[in-house]
């Protein structure tokens, strides 16, 4: 997976947005499993290439790109109730957190430094998700798929966001997992940072960020130089 760091420090900044499924939780590979597993049931081939495109994606990109690749006889709807009810399940026993998280959430607080998370997740899902993991307390705002009324990858999850933190989206940083996410915070003019998880960037997203990042840990090591 390539990886590059800025060739400079990071621009100072006064706020940072995290994505949550993929950056701040580790359930992009739980909800891939899922994906694949009711997809077999219901009789259709998931593939590689289809899941990926769909990482990230809002729930209409989501049964757009689904009805695309199988035709109108896809059942969305079911597809769908299936993979939440697995997940809720899943979830239910415990919210795996990225790596990393804890660590710059903390720098973060002793920087007095705000943050929010934007996600393409409907409320109840991001606030239990994010409440199970420890982390809802952490957050200033929480923008949700019910709080706009474009999703990723349009910026105005990421416009919401800065705006709720009363921060000029040019002095925050954004740090995602997905193409549409990068593309999102780009356009809202973001200091954008990718932490690849289950999809790489493509020449075109990395050219979108200021850098992409192995984990939270060295983005951290970057907000926050020691000596």
């Amino acid at each position: 997976m390539p990886t590059t760091s800025p060739n400079a420090p990071l621009k100072p900044f006064s706020a940072i947005v995290f994505d949550m499924d993929g950056t701040l939780l580790d359930t992009e590979m739980v909800f891939k499993e899922i994906v694949w597993d009711v997809s077999t049931e219901l009789g259709f081939t998931m593939t590689d290439s289809l899941h990926h495109s769909i990482v990230g994606s809002s729930h209409e990109t989501t049964n757009r790109l689904l009805i695309e690749a199988y035709g109108v006889s896809f059942p969305y709807t079911i597809f769908d109730d299936k993979c939440r009810t697995l997940m809720r399940a899943r979830m239910a026993v415990s919210v795996p957190v990225k790596a990393g998280v804890h660590e710059i959430l903390k720098e973060l607080k002793a920087a007095r430094i705000p943050t929010a998370v934007a996600t393409s997740s409907r409320s109840a899902h991001a606030l239990g998700h994010l409440g199970h993991a420890g982390l809802l307390d952490s957050f200033a705002a929480v923008v949700t798929r019910d709080d706009v009324t474009n999703p990723k990858p349009h910026p105005e999850p990421y416009l919401r966001a800065t705006q709720l933190l009363g921060v000029d989206p040019a002095h925050a940083i954004a740090v995602e997992d997905s193409h549409s996410g990068v593309r999102a915070a780009h356009a809202a003019g973001l200091q954008t940072i990718m932490v690849p998880d289950i999809v790489a960037p493509s020449d075109e997203i990395s050219a979108l960020c200021v850098a992409v990042m192995d984990s939270l840990h060295v983005l951290r090591d970057h907000a926050f130089p020691r000596g």
